[in-house]
This record gives structure tokens, C-alpha cells and sequence, in this order.
């Protein structure tokens, strides 16, 4: 789910009872002076406090009839306020969502279908990873609105050092040489722990595989399939060139703190670990630079999982074609531009990558997006990820398991939680 994927996006670089429905009264016709009151939540930094004035006066400017009122809302039980607002009468009228939420929303029948909308939206040039989680059944609910993703943080001056030119890593077997020349003395070539399942996710996906795929009316487990188990296999490879724990992720301990110590020469993050890292120890200021995670060929970046955020509309709300003017300003090219500049944000379109060049780290981002994925889109997967055993596997396959019988065993927990027994 986006709100613990970019939350946990978040926490790899920082760490990152039901409420009243709504504040400002989202059924509300007006604002008090005959303009229509537009109720909108957003989350905790998804939008600075100076970007959000800026597009509120701009949007009303363009909108004179439109008051709009957008409260800042906490990750935290976020998932059973929105819940309890979709089933209530007074739900705001845009709501920005985990871009893999929204089929668990859409299940219930409590948002509103935009598919004959999205070509007024340029829906053609969505990222996949934000466009295809934020559909459900065919239909599409979630607009795409921002995405976060990971890339190869690097020391620069241990690059040079050894004569590796880091806009020649263009691929897999390029990379495992360049960390393999890297990992020598004390240096780690990589700090890569053994239960980042996220970054195996992109290698499963580069495989042609899936951590879970349709089969039937259900879903079944798909880590023990042949592409698969490359993917584990590379990961295996990659992962003995450095110490990373073979039993714990990015975040125990936290891989931006480790690689600020000082040995580690990558670590696949977001951009922003960069800035946890110069914190930690200053001396790196000036010392790291990003590259998208390489692919099997020179072609494509390797593909990522994508993090990110989609805007719905509740069935329930007031204000349907206001909310819609809403989404198609913050999410049409000239905000998307803005938004990506101010926040280090990847934009929602593939063809506005360009935006975000001359900031080394969202375009190394942006580079890696264009191979988004999510997580199967299902809503049952959240409960795949709070039992997790695609972990459990990695941590088998790392200390010396059967990859085969560990995968095969890991695809079966996961058919049985997605309720599938096909």
C-alpha cells in the first residue's frame, strides 16, 4: 500500500480511532459568499506550504466560483478515516490516496469512475506505475498525481578512484563488475540487506515475472517462477558484495545512516537519502551523485517499484465536476511541472521527465519511473505485506536455503492470504 510504500520510502531515507470525516464540511453548497466550498485532503508533505498557496490562488483565479479548502492530513490511520468517509455522507471531495490503495477504496463502490475522462486528463503518457494501481476491474479511479522511486546513491570520489565512470553502468553485468572493483579493503561495494524486497520486486519485474499474478477469479504466488528466481539470483550475487544483514531491510538499521559512516561506496534508496547522509557525516557533502538502477540491457533502466499518490473522488461527494476541475489543474502539465520542481517529484507524465533535469536526483528518478511498476492490484495485498514472507524467502535463499523449495514455499503463503487456493 502506497501509505506504508512511500511512508517506507520515506523512512528509508528519514527512518518516514476514526476522525471526523471532515472539518470544513464537505457537503457544504457554499463558502458563504456563493462560491462553491471544494473540500480536499492531501497528506503530510505531499505539497509544501508555500506550493499549496500558490496553487489554491492560481486554481481560484482560473475558478473564481470555487472556494477551495484543503486540509493536511497524517499517514497515520489515514487508510480507516478515508474508509469511514467513503461510507459516510459528508466525505470530502477529492481525496489524494496511495496510488496502491486505491483498488481496496474501489472494491466497495465508493469512488467515482473517471474512464471516460481520461483522455480530457492525457491519460496516454501516465506512468504505468501510478496508472495501472490506480484502476480497478477495468475501470479507472485514481488519478495519477506524483511518484517517488528508487535509484543507486554513490560516493562520486570512490568512483573515480577507481577509474568507474558511473554513466557507463548501463547494465546488469556492468554493475555487478563496477560493484565487484568497488568492494575491496574496507569498502563495501554495496550495502544491500537481505529483506529489501522492493528492490528484488524490480529485478522479478526486469525477469518478466510478478510477485503475484492472476489465475482464475484469484491470485496466485508467483516468486517460484523462472524469471523469478533470476531475479533472486542476481539479488544473491549483488548482495555478498557488501555486509548487509541477510535478515533485516533498509530500515533496521537505517541504510542512509550506515553508508554515512563512511564504507559504503552505493545503496538503492530515493534521492533524498542523499540529504540524511550529508547530515550524518558532512564530509560526503559534494561526494555522492545518483544513476537510475541499471537494467538486463543498455536499452531501459532497471525496472522500480513506483511510490507515489493518486487523487479520487468519492461517489458520496458534493461537488462532482468541481472536483474533477480540481484534479485535471494539479494533475495537468503546467502544476505537474511546478509540483516536480518544488518538491523533487517525479511528474505523472512520461513526457514530462524534462522538468526535473537539472536536479541530478529526481532525474536520475524520473530516468527509472519511465519502468514503473506496483505491487499486484489486488486489495488483498495488503495483507501479503503485513505477513510479508517474501522477506522470510530472501533471508533463506541468502543463508544457504533451496531457492527453489523457499520460493515455492513463499508463492504458496502468498496465494493463501490472497484467498486463492487455484
Amino acid at each position: 500500500m502506497k501509505y506504508r510504500s512511500l511512508a517506507l520510502l520515506s523512512t528509508l531515507v528519514l527512518s518516514a480511532g476514526l476522525a471526523a470525516c471532515s472539518s470544513s464540511g464537505g457537503t457544504a453548497d457554499g463558502a458563504g459568499d456563493g462560491r462553491t466550498a471544494l473540500d480536499v485532503w492531501l497528506m503530510r508533505d505531499s505539497v509544501s506550504a508555500r506550493f499549496q498557496k500558490e496553487f489554491e490562488t492560481g486554481f481560484e483565479k482560473a475558478h473564481p466560483d470555487i472556494d477551495v479548502k484543503i486540509q493536511i492530513q497524517e499517514w497515520e490511520g489515514i487508510g480507516e478515516k478515508v474508509t469511514a468517509a467513503l461510507a459516510s455522507n459528508d466525505a470530502p471531495d477529492v481525496v489524494e490516496v496511495g496510488n496502491t490503495q486505491v483498488a481496496q477504496y474501489a472494491q466497495s463502490g465508493g469512488l467515482t469512475d473517471f474512464s471516460d475522462r481520461v483522455g480530457e486528463l492525457g491519460g496516454g503518457d501516465w506512468l504505468d506505475g501510478l496508472a495501472e494501481p490506480g484502476s480497478y476491474e477495468g475501470k479507472q479511479y485514481g488519478i495519477p498525481y506524483y511518484a517517488a522511486n528508487r535509484v543507486v546513491i554513490h560516493r562520486t570520489d570512490l568512483f573515480e578512484k577507481a577509474g568507474i565512470d558511473p554513466e557507463r553502468i548501463r547494465t546488469r553485468d556492468q554493475w555487478i563488475a563496477a560493484t565487484r572493483k568497488l568492494n575491496t579493503g574496507g569498502t563495501q561495494g554495496i550495502y544491500l540487506p537481505g529483506q529489501n524486497w522492493y528492490v528484488l520486486s524490480g529485478f522479478v519485474w526486469d525477469e518478466g515475472g510478478d510477485l503475484a499474478v492472476k489465475s482464475g477469479d484469484g491470485w496466485k504466488g508467483g516468486l517460484d517462477s523462472p524469471g523469478a528466481l533470476r531475479a533472486m539470483d542476481f539479488y544473491r550475487r549483488l548482495q555478498a558484495l557488501g555486509k548487509g544483514p541477510e535478515d533485516s531491510d533498509e530500515a533496521q538499521p537505517p541504510q542512509a545512516e550506515v553508508m554515512a559512516k563512511g564504507q559504503v561506496a552505493q545503496i538503492i534508496a530515493v534521492p533524498g537519502g542523499a540529504k540524511v547522509i550529508e547530515e550524518k557525516n558532512p564530509e560526503l557533502k559534494g561526494k555522492l551523485g545518483f544513476f537510475p538502477v541499471p537494467g538486463k540491457t543498455a536499452e531501459r533502466p532497471g525496472a522500480v517499484f513506483t511510490g507515489g499518490s493518486d487523487l479520487v473522488v468519492p461517489a458520496v461527494a458534493a461537488h462532482q465536476e468541481e472536483a474533477f476541475a480540481f484534479i485535471r489543474e494539479l494533475t495537468g502539465d503546467a502544476w505537474q511541472k511546478k509540483l516536480a520542481v518544488a518538491m523533487s517529484y517525479v511528474p505523472n507524465k512520461t513526457t514530462l521527465a524534462g522538468a526535473v533535469a537539472d536536479d541530478p536526483g529526481t532525474a536520475a528518478m524520473a530516468a527509472g519511473a519511465a519502468n514503473g511498476h506496483a505491487t499486484p492490484n489486488t486489495p488483498q495485498w495488503a495483507a501479503v505485506e503485513a505477513k510479508n514472507p517474501i522477506k522470510e524467502y530472501m533471508t533463506a535463499v541468502l543463508t544457504g536455503e533451496d531457492a527453489k523449495s523457499a520460493a515455492a514455499e513463499a508463492s504458496r503463503s502468498i496465494t493463501e492470504t490472497l484467498g486463492s487456493d487455484s
